[in-house]
């Protein structure tokens, strides 16, 4: 993989007609490889690339039904933090910030990762108390967190609504400063060059339709476009892993949610964190061209269509204007929806199956996107070693066994 430096946008830029190569190659299928990864979002191709450089495995297949990254990689709006109050919880997102910090300059791709903090704001006093809480949990697992009274929230937030009458009052908040966003294709289109760099197929338009079994024991797949053998396999493959591990005969505990996300007209610069409102779950950042990302909570009825309701889209266009009514004005450019599994306990499952040879990595609900680079660094090792790291043996599936469930959705208020 030839690096990408600024002499080369020099060069390329006076061209009339610029001559760049092709990120990743348009790979076909082998006979048979050592790992197959189902999936070919941000988790899978995260997990193909630490496979390759972290453990040397670089004879991997990326399957992918369609073109890669256009799942949930690129249906979010492009959140990461790790405000978390369970400890394993926070172990699992700090992992994943801390590489999202040095990512651009490890994939020698421009991820446009930016720290600009993330705020949830607190609307009453039982609200502030939950900051209060997260707060304490993330300074003793060694997480930065910020406590704000209603001032500095409004100093730093300033078109809020200030009105007497406002439904939604600010009592505080909670800053973690290390939050931010980064931009969710060039993420994909990072991990994607990098694995390719190493060896890695990307087969687009493969979509797996079962497994190849011998004695119990996984062999390979068989796909739109043959049989392709391997004796590890991974599954990252979202609201899709419940669906192909049926075929395998077990039934994960999951189920498939749209949640949607809305984009206005762009405008000036006038909203530098991301906000998140525990009162209405309506959460809103301004991109880099300008345009005001915004979204919610779920829609409450399972699906596994990439478009929402018009119920769920007037509690989140109604939370925003709460916020900040002079965004009244704007014109929504569009909306979309992604389709997102949901474990019980609001925690992603990451572990081997009953089959042996298969490894899941699933779950995340809404929080796929900022867990990117842990989720495929942690399947990487299970793949690789056949033994959990520490911070994902938490996370295994036999903790619906065990009762030892994590549930962040009540530990920390929010479902995302």
């Amino acid at each position: 993989m030839k690096n990408y430096h600024i002499g080369s946008l020099i060069t390329q830029g006076l061209k009339k007609k610029p001559s760049w190569k092709p990120a990743w190659r348009k790979a076909k299928p082998k006979p048979a490889y050592d790992v197959i990864i189902i999936g070919g979002g941000g988790h899978g191709l995260a997990t193909a690339y630490y496979l390759a450089k972290n453990h040397g495995i670089k004879n991997v297949a990326i399957l992918e039904k369609g073109p890669i990254g256009l799942g949930n990689t690129g249906r979010n709006t492009t959140t990461i933090r790790s405000n978390y109050f369970y400890p394993e919880s926070v172990a699992l997102y700090d992992l994943s910030l801390r590489l999202y910090e040095n990512l651009s300059k490890e994939l020698n791709f421009n991820i446009m990762f930016s720290q600009r903090g993330m705020m949830m704001v607190a609307h009453t006093p039982t609200q502030m108390e939950i900051c209060n809480r997260i707060a304490n949990a993330m300074v003793i697992n060694g997480v930065d967190g910020e406590l704000l009274s209603a001032r500095q929230v409004m100093d730093k937030i300033p078109l809020w609504n200030k009105k007497k009458d406002a439904r939604y009052k600010c009592h505080g908040g909670i800053m973690q400063n290390r939050g931010g966003v980064a931009r969710h294709d060039a993420v994909a289109w990072g991990y994607a060059r990098a694995a390719d760099g190493f060896g890695v197929d990307i087969i687009e338009n493969c979509m797996v339709e079962d497994f190849l079994l011998e004695a119990g024991q996984v062999k390979g797949v068989i796909t739109s476009k043959g049989e392709i053998r391997a004796d590890r396999i991974g599954i990252t493959a979202a609201g899709g892993t419940p669906y192909l591990v049926a075929k395998l005969g077990q039934n994960l505990p999951i189920l498939d949610y749209a949640l949607q996300a809305f984009v206005t007209e762009p405008i000036k610069p006038c909203l530098d964190v991301v906000v998140l409102s525990l009162g209405t779950g309506t959460y809103v950042l301004q991109s880099d061209k300008g345009e005001i990302v915004f979204g919610g909570g779920l829609d409450r009825i399972p699906t596994h269509t990439q478009r929402g309701n018009l119920p769920a889209q007037e509690t989140v266009v109604s939370g925003l204007l709460e916020m900040f009514p002079s965004f009244g004005q704007l014109k929504l450019l569009r909306q979309w929806a992604g389709v997102v599994d949901v474990v019980p306990d609001s925690s992603p499952l990451i572990g081997p199956i009953d089959t042996p040879g298969v490894y899941i990595n699933c779950g995340w609900g809404t929080g796929g996107f900022k867990a990117i680079p842990a989720g495929g660094w942690l399947l990487a090792h299970l793949i690789a070693k056949d033994e959990h790291h520490f911070i994902s043996e938490p996370f295994d599936l036999n903790r619906f066994n065990t009762g030892r469930l994590i549930d962040e959705a009540t530990g920390s208020g929010i479902a995302h």
